[in-house]
């Protein structure tokens, strides 16, 4: 795929990346801070089409997007991309950007994925949140947190993508 393919497959994907950032749903036995948004679905077809740094600029361009409309709130578009590019490059390291191994590759992603926004929100994230947003019944509550909310969370959102993602990939035409 030339230099203009790739440059124009990456802008659409993360204009439509970042247009499903805006349809969000809480799950209703977790913290409603924790939406899922289907916003990742374009940077893995990215990575099927384009390739992982054409996925990760989908990434990137979608939360300097969604930073730039929510600046009072700099800490979800970080997690949101720490979330997405863990996913997308345990995918690709899996895959090779093959299809045929979606499912160990999605598998692996989702565990990846979850062990990395637990770590980092046990870590960084949530006492960052709190100390910005002055809660500190996070910061006393960060296990619960992390294995009553996150961790399942993360598990749902990557086994939705997967589904998802598996569902649109095989039905996309193959490109070139």
């Amino acid at each position: 795929m030339n230099k203009t393919k790739r440059l124009i497959t990456v802008s659409l994907l993360s204009a439509v990346a970042f247009l499903l950032m805006f349809l969000k749903f809480p799950l209703p036995f977790l913290p409603p801070y924790l939406t899922i948004d289907l916003s990742d679905i374009p940077a893995i077809i990215a990575l099927f089409t384009v390739g992982p740094f054409g996925a990760i600029g989908v990434e990137v361009i979608k939360n300097l997007l969604n930073f730039l409309i929510n600046i009072a709130d700099p800490v979800g578009p970080v997690a949101n991309f720490l979330a997405g590019t863990s996913l997308i490059l345990t995918l690709y390291a899996v895959t090779k950007g093959k299809k045929n191994r979606l499912i160990v590759g999605f598998l692996c992603a989702t565990i990846v994925l979850t062990m990395v926004m637990s770590i980092m929100n046990y870590f960084v994230l949530l006492p960052l949140y709190g100390m910005i947003m002055n809660f500190s019944d996070i910061s006393n509550n960060l296990k619960v947190i992390i294995t009553a909310g996150i961790i399942p969370f993360n598990i749902i959102k990557g086994i939705l993508l997967a589904i998802l993602s598996i569902i649109l990939l095989n039905v996309l035409p193959k490109t070139t």
